[in-house]
């Protein structure tokens, strides 16, 4: 599945960058400073190589190299001491951790922006981003449930809120039985509707 995605969107990458080429080709008295253009760009640029003119070509063994990769997962390690599964394992949580981190900064939590210029802000970055991970790793481990799931059923939790005659009253719509469930496995409260 993930060979079939990758190939897909080499497959348009190269369709685009081919366009792209034509354009330089069409527009020659502006050549030199157009052609840096697909050079600098990241998703072109693995696949270039400059022809003997000087002008960016699609080199045809890089293509071939990439291909070779589809599916597989490269990571790159300067401790020998890991397999590599462990290597992996390092790489997809550090991502889980971003992830998380990025996520928190969205919500209302109101901590951007982040300046880590001391020593007390970048261990405060670190131990939220761990703390994050904890809290995502026990969800998807009391929910059975990936993590992106559990987000999107706690997404759909909605509250409204009424004020009227100087009184407020926060009331929880209606919860899905799936999500009601969800909520039911960590052991979290179920919002109580107002009377």
């Amino acid at each position: 599945v993930e060979a079939d995605r990758q190939h897909r969107r080499r497959e348009q990458t190269l369709a685009d960058l081919k366009e792209e080429l034509a354009t330089l080709e069409r527009g020659r008295d502006d050549h030199p400073r157009a052609a840096c253009r697909p050079l600098t760009r990241h998703r072109y640029k693995r696949y270039l190589t400059m022809d003997r003119h000087g002008r960016p070509a699609i080199d045809p063994a890089k293509v071939k190299a990439a291909e070779r990769c589809d599916g597989t997962f490269v990571v790159i390690t300067n401790d020998d001491t890991l397999s590599a599964e462990d290597a992996a394992l390092g790489y997809k949580n550090g991502w889980i951790v971003d992830a998380c981190f990025r996520r928190m900064k969205q919500t209302g939590l109101k901590i951007r922006p982040m300046f880590h210029w001391t020593g007390k802000r970048i261990i405060a970055h670190v131990k939220l981003c761990v703390l994050a991970l904890q809290i995502q790793r026990a969800a998807e481990i009391t929910g059975g449930r990936p993590w992106t799931r559990i987000a999107h059923q706690l997404g759909n939790l909605k509250t409204v809120r009424y004020t009227a005659e100087g009184r407020t009253i926060v009331q929880r719509l209606e919860i899905a039985l799936d999500t009601a469930q969800l909520l039911k496995k960590p052991l979290i409260l179920m919002p109580q509707k107002a009377a």
